[in-house]
C-alpha cells in the first residue's frame, strides 16, 4: 500500500502547537496561578509544579491547521472543532478551577457527540453484531450509543494520562492508524484530517516528553479523545467497507484500561470513578522500570526519580503500536478484527496480572477464578 503524503495542514498544525506549548510554558508566572498542577493527589507522579493546559496549544494548533486545509478537510475539522467544544471547554475549566466532576465532564463529552451527530447527521449504525444491529437502525438509540461511545473514549483517554508522553503519544499513534486505514478505504480527505490531528499532539508531545515542561490536562486529553472517537465515527460511516472492529482496536488500549479499572474496584469495593495508582501504567513503573533504573544508575535515586516517569509513558504508548497495525492490516474483515480485539484485551489482563502477582497466569483465572486484592507496594 503506497502511503500517502503528508499535508501541508499536518505541518503547520504541529508546527503551531509546539509555538503556542513553548508560549504556555514561558508565560507560567503569568498564568501559573490558575493554571498549575500540584504535587498533591494520589495520581501525581511529577516532581515540579506543571502547567497542565496543554490542550489550550492543541486546540489552537488544529485551528491553524484548518486554516490552510482544502475544503473537504475543512469541512471535516471543522466538526471536529466545533463539536468538540463541550468536551475541551469542560475539561479546560477543571484545569482551572479544579471544581468541575467526573460527572460533569462524561456529560459534557456525551454532549460533544451529541453536537457530532446534529452537525453531521451521522451516529453509529452498525457494529457488525448480527443480533444488535437491527437495534442500531433506530435513530435514538443509534445516536444514545454513539454518544455513550464518544464519552467513553473520551475519558478512557483521560484516564492513561498519567505519565509524561502517554496520552499525548498514544494519540499520535492512534490517528496515524485512522490514516492508514482511511486511506486504504480511499477516503483521502479523512486520511489528510487523521494526519493533521496526529500533527498537533505531536507538537504538544515534544514539549510534554520526555522532561513534563507542561501537561496535556482534562481540556487535552477530553478533545483529544473526543476527536479519536468522531474520527472514528467518520471512519466507519463513510466508509461500509471499514469494521467497526477497526476502530475499536485503534482505540483498544484507553477502552481497556478503562473497563479493567472499573472491573477490579468494584472487587475492592471501591467506586468506579475513585482515583488510585493501580492503573497499568503506575504499577509498571513502580515494579519494572523504577527498578531497573536502580540497577542501571546503581541506585541514584536523584536520576531514576528524573527519568522513570518519562521511559514509562513511552513504553506504554508504544503498546499501542501492535493493536494499531493490526487494524490497518484487518480493516476490512470483521471476525479477524473482532478477534485481535479480545486478544489485546486478554493480553492487557495477562500483563496486569504479571506484575500483581509476578509470574504469568490465565487472563480468565485472575478475573474470575482466583482475584486477588493489589496493592500499592
Amino acid at each position: 500500500m503506497n502511503l500517502p503524503s503528508v499535508p501541508p495542514s499536518a505541518y503547520v498544525a504541529a508546527f503551531a502547537s509546539l509555538a503556542f506549548a513553548l508560549l504556555l510554558v514561558v508565560t507560567r508566572r503569568w498564568h501559573g496561578r490558575f493554571s498549575t498542577d500540584g504535587l498533591q493527589g494520589v495520581q501525581k507522579m511529577h516532581t515540579t509544579p506543571t502547567p497542565r493546559i496543554g490542550g489550550l496549544a492543541i486546540v489552537l494548533g488544529v485551528l491553524v491547521g484548518y486554516g490552510v486545509a482544502h475544503p473537504g478537510q475543512q469541512n471535516l475539522l471543522g466538526v471536529l472543532l466545533l463539536a468538540g467544544l463541550p468536551a475541551f471547554l469542560f475539561g479546560l475549566a477543571e484545569d482551572v478551577t479544579k471544581k468541575v466532576g467526573v460527572m460533569a465532564r462524561l456529560l459534557a463529552t456525551m454532549a460533544s457527540g451529541v453536537l457530532g451527530w446534529w452537525l453531521t447527521g451521522q451516529s453509529i449504525t452498525s457494529l457488525d453484531l448480527p443480533f444488535i444491529d437491527p437495534l442500531m437502525t433506530v435513530p435514538v438509540i443509534s445516536v444514545l450509543f454513539t454518544a455513550f461511545a464518544v464519552g467513553g473514549v473520551a475519558n478512557a483517554v483521560n484516564i492513561v494520562d498519567g505519565f509524561n508522553g502517554l496520552a499525548g503519544g498514544f494519540l499520535v499513534i492512534a490517528f496515524a492508524g485512522l490514516a492508514m486505514i482511511a486511506w486504504s478505504a480511499g477516503d483521502t480527505d479523512l486520511c489528510l484530517v487523521s494526519l493533521t490531528l496526529a500533527g498537533a499532539f505531536l507538537g504538544f508531545w515534544l514539549i510534554n516528553w520526555p522532561w513534563g515542561k507542561i501537561f496535556l490536562g482534562d481540556g487535552g486529553s477530553y478533545f483529544g479523545g473526543f476527536a479519536l472517537a468522531w474520527a472514528s465515527v467518520f471512519l466507519v460511516e463513510r466508509n461500509p467497507n471499514v469494521t467497526p472492529f477497526a476502530a475499536l482496536l485503534v482505540c483498544v488500549h484507553p477502552v481497556t484500561e478503562v473497563l479493567f479499572s472499573i472491573y477490579r474496584r468494584r472487587m475492592h469495593g471501591s467506586h468506579p470513578g475513585q482515583p488510585d495508582r493501580l492503573h497499568l501504567h503506575s504499577l509498571l513503573m513502580r515494579r519494572v522500570v523504577r527498578p531497573a533504573l536502580i540497577r542501571l544508575w546503581s541506585g541514584d535515586l536523584a536520576v531514576v526519580r528524573s527519568t522513570q516517569n518519562s521511559i514509562t509513558g513511552v513504553l506504554l504508548a508504544l503498546m499501542s503500536v501492535p493493536p494499531v497495525l493490526l487494524a490497518a492490516l484487518w480493516s476490512q474483515q470483521a471476525l479477524l478484527a473482532a478477534a485481535s480485539v479480545v486478544l489485546v484485551m486478554l493480553g492487557y489482563v495477562a500483563l496486569y496480572a504479571r506484575l500483581v502477582r509476578f509470574h504469568w497466569c490465565s487472563p480468565v483465572e485472575f478475573l474470575f477464578i482466583k482475584p486477588v486484592r493489589i496493592s500499592v507496594g
